[in-house]
């Protein structure tokens, strides 16, 4: 089998297939994300296997080497020095011998208690659900690298578990120190559960426990992980963050993700009820985020003790739509990486997440603007000589009077993207339904919200706009919102607008942002 190589010179028995080797991808396409992270054409879905060793950032992703609609599964691979910048890499898991490669996980095994180690360093492990297309079975395949992820060897005594199931799948491994054991967190999809494994070797597999049904069970239950966060009270206290995405039925609307906060004792997740938090989402789960494209979310493994963050990345798409929007040599781009934190909120726990902090490298021109009031009125600040298609936005505002506020993004004629606060609902939203292009599907233009409580009286917005995208971080990330627009490219205005009365513009700061491909 021939895989499409994702860098130039990437060495020999890597070719490309036919049809695609007259597609140089200038990274300069018209709706090419320059902030997130893409393959340089084809299908790309799930973000798997983070997971972090030697300096590196290892992301591999739910690929189709062969074509731009989801098929052939295979991982593809790309490394990063600092989460904003990646070089791509072949190939590194090929769908192979009728099993697809699904989405799974990878780690460091420190003490080489797999046995796959060849003694000059800890071997990377990935743990994977591999996907026999002519049974239509799920089960859970390994493969290991010993040259620092470059290259893959699939086990030999593939499945490590099978449980001869059609919905058996995206297997989170972790190493759980008080047990010193392996951990595996995996779903049973259709029944809306997951199942908790433990083993010593990556080989052998024991089932603990079950969580579930619990939540929404709207769709199939897909990609869980599971993480231990200290909350940011003081406290010192850890609780366990159970994610599980679903494939249908979320909050915006399609795929999308929910958590469940907790205890984990290194057997079984025993969720803990919410209280009245604003946040509260179906039963005893809260979602990840209001916007219709972040799914699938997976965080990094092996982040260093001293750099002390739980780092994430999803899938910025939506099932509904994922193989129609308008792309192309390529189709789907990843988010933003995300720092996640868990916060008390007074009524409840809230886990908040923020961009990294290294994407402030990208920062080049940038403006500020001084205090001022708007009354019913819209500022624009293209007129100022500021705009852009790629900006990172700092604003914080105290409403007066005005019963709605905010930004537009990316407006032209005719389009723009609404980012803005309804007053009266306590709600943070994402208008759409005039932002570019969406004639390639029905449920597209929509607007977006998620609850939003004021702090001391103000909201404060952390807004990055790309080519194809706006991520909106409502009070430092309590709320997010993550939507997919496709707007003209002379689409680069920038507004500050009130309706309906007067808002305190308290501070304001973009910048211009440079690509990460160049």
């Amino acid at each position: 089998m021939l895989w499409a190589c994702l860098s130039p010179g990437a060495g020999p028995g890597c070719g490309a297939p036919s049809g695609t080797l007259d597609q140089t991808p200038t990274y300069q396409e018209m709706y090419r994300p320059q902030l997130h992270f893409t393959p340089p054409r084809n299908w790309m879905n799930d973000p798997n296997g983070l997971v972090f060793y030697d300096g590196e950032y290892h992301l591999f992703y739910q690929y189709n080497p062969f074509g731009t609609r989801w098929g052939h599964m295979s991982w593809g691979h790309a490394i990063s020095l600092d989460l904003v910048h990646w070089e791509h890499y072949p190939v590194a898991i090929p769908e192979a011998d009728g099993v697809m490669a699904f989405s799974g996980s990878a780690v460091v095994d420190w003490n080489n208690s797999s046995g796959f180690g060849n003694g000059e360093r800890p071997p990377l492990v990935a743990i994977y659900t591999g996907y026999r297309e002519a049974e239509k079975i799920q089960a859970q395949y390994l493969a290991y690298s010993n040259d620092r992820g470059r290259s893959w060897m699939t086990y030999s005594g593939n499945p490590v578990l099978d449980r001869g199931l059609a919905d058996f799948r995206d297997p989170k491994v972790f190493w759980h120190e008080p047990t010193q054991r392996w951990i595996m967190v995996v779903a049973l999809s259709a029944d809306h559960k997951v199942q908790f494994y433990e083993s010593t070797d990556l080989k052998s597999w024991t089932l603990m426990s079950e969580f579930g049904p619990a939540g929404s069970d709207q769709g199939l239950w897909e990609c869980p992980d599971l993480f231990p966060l200290t909350v940011e009270d003081g406290s010192q206290q850890d609780r366990w963050v159970l994610q599980v995405d679903l494939g249908d039925g979320a909050v915006a609307g399609g795929s999308g993700g929910q958590y469940f906060l907790g205890y984990f004792d290194g057997r079984q997740f025993e969720a803990q009820p919410l209280g009245a938090s604003a946040w509260a989402g179906p039963g005893l789960a809260q979602w990840v985020d209001y916007g219709q494209d972040f799914y699938a979310a997976v965080s990094w493994s092996d982040v260093p003790i001293q750099d002390g963050r739980r780092l994430w990345i999803g899938w910025m798409n939506n099932w509904q739509y994922a193989q129609e929007i308008p792309t192309d040599p390529w189709r789907s781009a990843q988010s933003l990486p995300r720092s996640l934190h868990l916060r008390n909120v007074g009524d409840g726990l809230r886990l908040a997440q923020q961009p990294v902090r290294e994407l402030q490298s990208l920062r080049e021109r940038f403006m500020q603007i001084e205090a001022r009031q708007l009354s019913d009125e819209t500022f624009t600040l293209s007129e100022t000589g500021f705009w852009g298609r790629r900006l990172e936005i700092l604003a914080e505002f105290e409403p007066e009077t005005a019963r709605e506020f905010g930004l537009r993004v990316r407006v032209g004629q005719q389009e723009g993207t609404v980012i803005g606060y309804d007053v009266t609902r306590s709600e943070l939203f994402v208008d759409r339904t005039r932002s570019g292009r969406s004639d390639f599907h029905p449920l597209f233009a929509r607007r977006h919200a998620g609850p939003l409580p004021l702090r001391d009286g103000r909201l404060r917005l952390q807004i990055f706009v790309d080519r194809s995208s706006v991520e909106v971080f409502g009070n430092d990330g309590l709320t997010v919102l993550t939507d997919q627009i496709f707007p003209s490219l002379g689409s680069e205005g920038l507004e500050v607008y009130a309706v309906g009365g007067s808002v305190k513009l308290h501070s304001f700061t973009a910048w211009q942002l440079r690509s990460i491909w160049r």
